[in-house]
């Protein structure tokens, strides 16, 4: 009985340490009011904490990492870690999801510049802040690409507040040869459809929009969806990468069904000084996975299950080590 009491106490210290404080931040940026979650470790012995920006994947994907193919939580779960860990966390939802508000709310609006220039402000916000320390970038799929373009040298600007950088399940290529690629190695895809893909791939390269997409290759090229695919295909990652000069690290799990070990892999080999952490059993959602395709793919709507703990450790001590 007095064993169990004591466990009991423990816990719930343990519980009272890690407890963070959340409140919602706004932001006002061209076109937008952009909204986020700042997260910072509370309880004594955190004076001007480290603060990690986490940057979302791709589509409706919000500040808590809940997306159309499930609420899985990962930035909710992954900002709960760090303050547990004395590391503070903004996670804002993109441009027009969530609380994040666009003044023109069609599809055809979107730019990955705009997800950059939102990256840029509040960049800017977090290294404006009394009571928080050095700033981190942390992009996770997609949100990894935005993360590299918005940290790039711009001429006349002032160089970017980012002391470090962390890439999540981040592509290794542009968005043009991941569509190229997907499309040719499915054999059930006929050639014809094949070549159409190249064409509408070309014209968009090209900044031309197409209008007339086959009924299958819709929900990749819709028309209202062009002028973001056009605005995505100028950057890539591999030359994004090279061009940085920040302590990075780069984390990729090797049960990922949508980013492969080989895309973690170029990244590193574009930027030899970066730290390249592989994630065994590890998914999309940084969850341990199943081979299974759809078993892993059903854990991006499980909340609960936690974030791998290896995966956790490698980001903690990659800014315990960087930062200090």
């Amino acid at each position: 009985m007095l064993t169990r009491l004591l466990l009991s106490l423990t816990a719930a210290l343990l519980l009272t340490s890690a407890r963070a404080e959340s409140r919602d931040v706004t932001l006002e940026v061209p076109g937008a009011r952009l909204s986020a979650t700042l997260q910072t470790p509370d309880g004594p012995g955190h004076p001007r904490p480290p603060v990690a920006l986490i940057l979302a994947g791709s589509g409706p994907t919000n500040r808590d990492g809940d997306s159309a193919a499930g609420a899985a939580g990962t930035y909710r779960k992954l900002a709960a870690n760090l303050a547990a860990r004395g590391i503070a966390t903004l996670r804002p939802d993109k441009r027009g999801i969530g609380a994040s508000t666009a003044a023109d709310p069609r599809e055809e609006a979107l730019t990955v510049d705009d997800l950059v220039s939102d990256a840029r402000a509040w960049l800017a916000w977090l290294s404006a802040q009394p009571d928080l320390g050095p700033v981190v970038v942390i992009g996770h799929s997609e949100g990894g690409t935005v993360a590299l373009a918005a940290l790039q040298d711009q001429a006349g600007a002032a160089p970017s507040p980012a002391k470090a950088l962390i890439l999540l399940a981040v592509p290794g290529e542009d968005i043009g040869t991941t569509i190229r690629r997907q499309i040719t190695q499915n054999p059930a895809n006929p050639p014809e459809l094949v070549q159409e893909t190249n064409r509408i791939l070309e014209a968009l390269s090209r900044g031309e929009r197409v209008t007339e997409v086959l009924p299958l290759l819709a929900p990749v090229f819709r028309p209202s969806v062009q002028p973001y695919l056009i605005s995505s295909l100028k950057y890539d990652p591999v030359r994004l990468i090279s061009a940085v000069n920040l302590p990075t690290l780069i984390l990729q799990g090797d049960r990922d069904l949508q980013v492969r070990v080989e895309d973690a892999r170029l990244l590193a080999d574009a930027q030899p000084a970066a730290h390249l952490h592989l994630a065994r059993g590890v998914n999309h959602v940084l969850v341990p996975a199943p081979l299974n395709p759809a078993a892993n793919f059903a854990t991006y709507a499980d909340a609960e299950l936690p974030l791998e703990r290896g995966l956790v450790t490698a980001i903690v001590d990659f800014m315990q080590q960087t930062l200090r």
